[in-house]
């Protein structure tokens, strides 16, 4: 395992994880920002497992 790659990963996956919080909590949050960072969160995920 590499772990220098896990934890990278780890912290783009929390990075997007609080961006797409800030976002829910807006007024009118952006539905196409949120499906983006969604499915780049979910990329991400899918590396980390094959890590």
């Amino acid at each position: 395992m590499d772990v220098p790659h896990m934890v990278s990963l780890e912290a783009k996956h929390a990075q997007l994880d609080q961006l797409i919080r800030q976002e829910v909590l807006r007024p009118s949050p952006d539905q196409g920002l949120l499906s983006r960072l969604k499915k780049q969160k979910l990329k991400i995920k899918e590396e980390m497992s094959h890590v």
